[in-house]
């Protein structure tokens, strides 16, 4: 049960963000036994795994994806750190990689190498005969974490009694719990990532003049903004406080109910590690994830989805210098891959997403060699009634260009 205060808990996945940043070296994984020292919550494992070197993992890894062949895809999120995005057999953001699940019908296993909410959605696209992985169950999302389900039905409630039934259309970000994405289903809503927002945003406003946006208060604002939405015609909605802190006449002004929740990867970036770029290069150009705040998106010269900074960068001319606003894994990545480049992370302090970096090769190693002796560990399975509606909302998303 959550107890509502007049102050907003944090929720702990926010208060561990911090808990593998750095300010130099590389971000290169150790045992897992050491890892354990970082003060995160973690899986337990058997002590063989948690002692077993970076390089014997390699080396266990390889042997049973080969043993295992098609039966098993791996799929990898972009934030993934390098010692497990070497093993996916797709890369990409939430949006890519939701469109692969549902198309991947030959392999009997899932492994996601991601959070808890894309595991869950992967297990709503794929088949009924298909299993779902998450090798790490610690591996959650601080942004999910603060839409909690009853207090978001407690919004639709509260919304329902003011403006009537249909007067709201509920979008929510892919980063959401099942019960959330189900929530939106049931009621004539869309999910969205950040590759689609503003296509869903349209398909929103033809069913309604109104949209309640779950859970990226910030996501929300930057693609209502550029659809001509004013920020005087939106509102924030704090779950603990009545009404979310806002008026009754102020709810039936606005076209857009935000959510007061946030990414604690991209509201790290500010206007003034911009302003420091540009001082140190004239040059440079700045690229950002919608998930920053507006006054750092606007400032920008570029914004888009993780697909879309990897596209910008890699097509970008040889020579060229580039800041650039997202997780730290990712801009290392391109970075590698781009060494013609100036590709350099905005916020000087190395910070990796705490809930993606729980992926460790252990965890990766630990489910292939279950799979091996016929043992599924750590299966995601949504209850029916979720994923009936969860699909509803997912399939509306998939269908939209």
């Amino acid at each position: 049960m959550v107890i509502k205060i007049d102050k907003q808990p944090i929720p702990i996945t926010e208060i561990e963000q911090s808990a593998f940043c750095q300010t130099d070296g590389e971000l290169a994984s150790k045992t897992l036994e050491q890892e354990f020292d970082s003060g995160v919550r973690w899986q337990k494992l058997p002590v063989s795994y948690m002692r077993t070197s970076p390089e014997e993992l390699e080396r266990k890894i390889s042997s049973a994806k080969k043993k295992l062949g098609d039966k098993v895809v791996i799929l990898g999120h972009h934030y993934q750190r390098d010692e497990v995005i070497q093993y996916a057999d797709i890369r990409g953001d939430s949006f890519k990689l939701a469109q692969y699940a549902a198309d991947a019908t030959n392999s009997e296993f899932i492994i996601f190498c991601g959070v808890h909410f894309m595991a869950e959605t992967a297990d709503i696209l794929s088949e009924p005969n298909q299993k779902v992985i998450l090798p790490n169950l610690t591996a959650g999302c601080s942004m999910a974490d603060m839409a909690h389900g009853d207090d978001v039905l407690d919004c639709w409630e509260d919304l329902t009694e003011i403006l009537g039934e249909g007067a709201v259309v509920p979008m929510t970000y892919m980063n959401s719990t099942a019960a959330i994405k189900s929530l939106c289903g049931e009621n004539g809503g869309i999910v969205c990532t950040s590759s689609n927002a503003s296509a869903a945003f349209d398909w929103a406003f033809e069913k309604g003049e109104k949209i309640l946006f779950l859970p990226d208060q910030h996501l929300g604002r930057n693609t209502a903004i550029t659809k001509g939405v004013a920020l005087e015609e939106m509102i924030v909605w704090n779950p603990f406080k009545p009404l979310g802190g806002n008026t009754v006449e102020e709810i039936k002004m606005a076209k857009l109910i935000l959510w007061q929740g946030h990414c604690s990867v991209h509201t790290r970036f500010t206007t003034g590690q911009i302003d420091s770029a540009r001082k140190t290069d004239s040059t440079v150009s700045i690229v950002v994830h919608p998930e920053c705040t507006l006054d750092v998106v606007q400032a920008a010269d570029y914004v888009g989805s993780t697909e879309y900074i990897q596209q910008v960068i890699n097509d970008a001319e040889s020579g060229t210098s580039w800041g650039v606003g997202t997780e730290i894994s990712l801009v290392n990545r391109l970075a590698a891959e781009n060494p013609d480049k100036n590709i350099f992370c905005l916020d000087s302090v190395v910070c990796p997403c705490s809930t993606m970096y729980r992926i460790h090769p252990a965890y990766v190693a630990w489910v292939l060699d279950g799979l091996l002796e016929g043992v599924v560990v750590n299966q995601i399975k949504v209850d029916e009634k979720t994923r009936k509606f969860s699909k509803i909302a997912l399939e509306r998303m998939l269908s939209i260009k």
